[in-house]
């Protein structure tokens, strides 16, 4: 599913043959760059750099179909500049090489890191105007006779989002670690003195040298977003992890009752894939790591299931998760989703509390509701004076409402009767303690009938 990226259009000049100390001339030329990119791309650190790199830059026009090369659908990036960085940094070498790239062959990494610098946001600086060639033609020099200038469209600034890889056998792609391949419908929007340039492509572009450099996320708010990909099930659950103040480095998930290290999805940065947390269900819970290789949030913890509208396999190339978060590493107070669907409002909780027959109580609230649905969080307290070692709490909607999904809790329905039983990490209550658990309904948002725990 790695998308086949495709840079911008060759500006080819034809040429006639060359003489023989020309030819020579260009040979020596190109061992020259050769020799002078043999050096390793230096990371640039989680905040960025007091001195930014220096590269090409060219375009493209879209993401692939349905991901580009970080594995993250056009329509879900956080903004639509986006850029690819290189996948290897082979200079003179055009050839093929396995992705992801292995560790006995780290030295031909390129600055895309094998996916771990998607999801991170780069500011990119205008520098210099090329006056002739620059094809990016393989074994030979980048601006081929001719040079670089300083224009008016110096010094414009725009901050990308890593969504894609380069990996093609062109100069560009293989000989300068730098390179840069931006999103084309951006370029005329770079920023001088608060004001978009206007015209600089295609007249005044011609592959121009561009400073940049990593730094956060400008204007950050909210949390995280997570969505199934295409082809996700139970056996196979495979997620999209995005918005994040400083990309993504990893993925944690609760299985067994332990925390287990995530793979990623070949080298597609955003996506990986974790397990649930019990054998063959389809709930979830997991942690995030950024760039910095630090846990986010102080440990945050999302818990979410398998969307019902997947059915046996997610359809669609992105299939969004409501999810609630607790603190600590492995438990703690849930809290409303950050991510329940846009159109959704938070309405005043209205608080539906159960007659309690067996020990408990349970407390619903509604967290969220949109057109077709609404969102629903569930307290079970412990009202006995010794521990609870498991609760189930059983209720009726009051018309045609259906679970769409849920966490934290094994939910069943039959007609308008609902049973939800506690997950295996969540059934021991102290005396005076209390767990939340939470759904998805589909339908209009009506009171539940007849609520208990026991």
């Amino acid at each position: 599913m790695v998308a086949h990226h495709s840079p911008g259009p060759l500006t080819r000049l034809s040429r006639r043959a060359k003489s023989t100390w020309a030819t020579v001339f260009a040979a020596l030329c190109a061992i020259v760059l050769v020799l002078a990119m043999q050096s390793p791309a230096n990371a640039l650190n989680v905040s960025g750099t007091s001195t930014p790199v220096t590269g090409n830059a060219t375009w493209f026009t879209s993401l692939g179909a349905p991901y580009g090369g970080c594995g993250l659908p056009q329509d879900q990036l956080d903004t639509q500049n986006f850029l690819a960085l290189n996948v290897f940094n082979t200079p003179g070498n055009y050839g093929s090489f396995t992705r992801p790239i292995p560790a006995s062959m780290a030295s031909i990494m390129g600055m895309f890191d094998n996916g771990l610098n998607c999801g991170r946001f780069v500011q990119v600086s205008v520098s210099d105007y090329c006056t002739g060639v620059n094809d990016g033609a393989q074994n030979l020099p980048f601006c081929r006779n001719g040079s670089w200038v300083a224009d008016k469209y110096s010094g414009a600034t725009m901050t990308f989002v890593v969504a894609d890889s380069c990996g093609d056998s062109n100069a560009w792609c293989r000989d300068d670690p730098y390179h840069v391949d931006l999103a084309q419908a951006s370029l005329n929007q770079f920023l001088q003195n608060g004001t978009p340039v206007g015209d600089m492509s295609p007249n005044h572009w011609n592959n121009r040298h561009v400073s940049w450099q990593f730094v956060p996320a400008p204007n950050y708010t909210g949390d995280i977003k997570i969505g199934f990909i295409q082809g996700a099930q139970v056996w196979w659950p495979a997620i999209a992890v995005s918005h994040l103040a400083n990309g993504i480095h990893g993925v944690r998930y609760l299985s067994g009752g332990a925390w287990q290290t995530a793979s990623m999805n070949s080298d597609m940065g955003d996506d990986y894939i974790i397990g649930p947390t019990t054998a063959g269900g389809s709930q979830y819970q997991i942690q995030v790591v950024d760039a910095s290789d630090t846990v986010i949030n102080g440990g945050r913890v999302y818990s979410f299931s398998l969307p019902a509208s997947c059915g046996s396999s997610c359809g669609q190339a992105y299939t969004q998760a409501p999810y609630t978060t607790s603190t600590g590493p492995g438990g703690g107070t849930p809290t409303p989703p950050t991510t329940s669907p846009t159109t959704s409002t938070s309405p005043s909780p209205s608080p539906t509390t159960s007659v309690p027959p067996g020990g408990c109580t349970v407390t619903s609230t509604i967290t969220s509701t949109w057109t077709g649905g609404y969102q629903l969080q569930f307290t079970v307290t412990n009202t006995r004076t010794t521990t609870i070692a498991g609760w189930t709490v059983r209720f009726a909607f009051a018309g045609a409402q259906t679970i769409a999904n849920s966490w934290n809790a094994v939910t069943t329905q039959s007609g308008a009767q609902v049973t939800a039983v506690n997950a295996n990490y969540n059934g021991t209550i102290a005396p005076g303690g209390s767990t939340s658990w939470g759904m998805v309904v589909n339908g209009t948002n009506q009171p539940l009938v007849n609520p208990t725990c026991g």
